[in-house]
């Protein structure tokens, strides 16, 4: 069944100062992903509580050791993220940049969104506010991204290599992944769509380490699956070892995916993590560290404990999030209570991270989603900047932010993004 993208009726307003800062940081989230992707003794010390208790995140680990063990084969690395953020309402009314997360694999709706804006320039108009109308930014991900996965192709030197898309065995997002394909097509660059299954069932590495399927070479194996458990079976688990073995530019590739999880976020809010992490680059640091929401381990130990009974006898004031990307996995107020309670006294609890509540300012607008009635509802948003990036050995041939993505959803709605039914596409107006 194919049923439109929900959205918006109306653009949402977003402040304008807040919006630039989120633009601003991007290129500094990219080489901040990129250096942790590179620092194998941050990533085994920040994962080494969590991959006791997460089977899923020690799964990926297990595989970046093995491949660190044999030598990587890959040269050319491409990092397309999306830096999440809400617009925190203070006490005194002032709205602050704090970000959410950083999704480092399959991070969608870059090539929806690309569209979102001329529906809104649209509605505008009929509405008969042609000034307002003129006022939307232009924004094209898809175009961006597309750039990104152009230049990693061709730095792999291989006119007749293909670059992979690797898809879930039923998509429902299929044609936000299109509008970033037929970009390539556009290039002249060739595109195929497979499964975890197919790569198990067809997939080969030559002497050098190249991966072919079904005889095609492949330059580029772009991730838009692999971030849920669920995903993998165990010869799904040896179709991505497979993958990482290889010679083809993965993105991401596995040290990029952990780099992406919720403990290293924790991890990069401790003083000093930064500054170990980009050496030299002091106002970097600072822009990251000003886009920062509270953050807190519940390792074992008096620090852990200490937080754990904080969050217990006050819910309210936060959120639980366990190392799973993909939303609707987070946890609020009576239920992160039970579960906490539960679990305070278990190294499970090790496999969770605290962030304080983000508390932005509703407005009111209209949600478009198929076979639903149409109200007015309060809606909070959620502003995201896509980041691309290719290295070349340890040259940054390429650093930007590639565009914007702003999620609404009604306010009764505490976690889950447009996948997952909740939030709405919207498009910013600045204010």
């Amino acid at each position: 069944v194919v049923n439109y993208a929900p959205f918006t009726l109306l653009p949402s307003a977003v402040p304008q100062a807040l919006f630039e800062q989120a633009y601003a940081v991007q290129q500094d989230f990219n080489l901040l992903v990129d250096a942790i992707s590179q620092n194998k003794e941050f990533l085994e010390q920040t994962l080494a509580s969590t991959i006791k208790v997460d089977d899923f995140t020690a799964r990926l680990f297990r595989i970046y050791m093995q491949v660190l063990e044999e030598g990587l084969a890959q040269t050319v690395f491409l990092g397309i993220n999306r830096s999440d953020y809400m617009f925190d309402c203070g006490l005194d009314g002032t709205a602050a940049l704090k970000q959410i997360e950083i999704n480092t694999i399959a991070a969608s709706f870059g090539g929806l969104t690309s569209r979102t804006a001329d529906v809104h320039r649209l509605v505008l108009k009929v509405l008969g506010k042609t000034k307002e109308a003129s006022q939307l930014l232009p924004n094209n991900p898809a175009k961006g991204l597309a750039l990104g996965i152009a230049k990693a192709w061709e730095l792999y030197g291989s006119q007749s290599a293909v670059v992979m898309f690797l898809v879930e065995e039923i998509q429902r997002n299929i044609f936000d992944q299109r509008c970033v394909e037929n970009e390539l097509w556009n290039k002249n660059i060739r595109v195929i769509r497979r499964r975890f299954r197919d790569v198990f069932e067809q997939g080969s590495l030559d002497g050098s380490r190249r991966l072919y399927i079904d005889n095609q070479e492949v330059a580029v194996v772009y991730y838009r699956e692999g971030y849920v458990p669920q995903t993998y079976d165990q010869q799904n688990w040896e179709a991505r070892l497979l993958l990482e073995r290889s010679r083809a530019v993965k993105c991401p590739d596995i040290a990029t995916q952990l780099a992406g999880t919720k403990k290293v976020q924790q991890e990069l809010s401790r003083p000093g993590t930064l500054e170990k992490l980009l050496p030299g680059r002091p106002e970097a640091v600072a822009r990251l560290r000003a886009t920062f929401a509270g953050l807190y381990s519940l390792d074992e130990g008096e620090e852990g404990d200490k937080i754990a009974a904080t969050a217990i006898a006050d819910p309210e004031r936060f959120v639980l999030k366990p190392q799973r990307e993909g939303g609707g996995n987070n946890l609020y107020g009576e239920e992160l209570r039970e579960v906490l309670q539960k679990i305070k006294d278990s190294p499970e609890r090790t496999s969770y991270i605290l962030m304080d509540k983000i508390k932005p300012q509703p407005a009111l607008n209209y949600l478009l989603r198929a076979h639903s009635p149409l109200q007015v509802s309060e809606c909070i948003s959620e502003l995201g900047i896509f980041g691309v990036y290719v290295r070349q050995g340890q040259e940054m041939v390429l650093n930007k932010a590639a565009g914007h993505l702003l999620r609404t959803k009604a306010i009764q709605h505490a976690d889950g993004g447009v996948a997952a039914g909740v939030a709405v596409l919207d498009t910013p107006y600045l204010v």
